[in-house]
């Protein structure tokens, strides 16, 4: 997985009716945009320092003009 600087993170709900969650990358902390990553939760606002599995896509950011 390689991500950048204000792409979105988002996982998969792992049970039926569970939601999906994301994040928004702040850092990237791995070589060539690999993890770990530090992240902010959309859902609570934290920082933690995020190491994405398999259940993960990233969201490239879309610039607007």
């Amino acid at each position: 997985m390689q991500a950048k600087t204000g792409d979105r993170i988002v996982i998969k709900g792992h049970r039926v009716g569970e939601s999906d969650r994301d994040c928004e990358v702040i850092e990237v902390h791995g070589p060539d945009g690999g993890p770990p990553y530090l992240v902010r939760w959309g859902d609570s606002e934290h920082n933690t320092l995020f190491f994405p599995g398999s259940d993960a896509s990233v969201q490239p950011y879309e610039h607007s003009r």
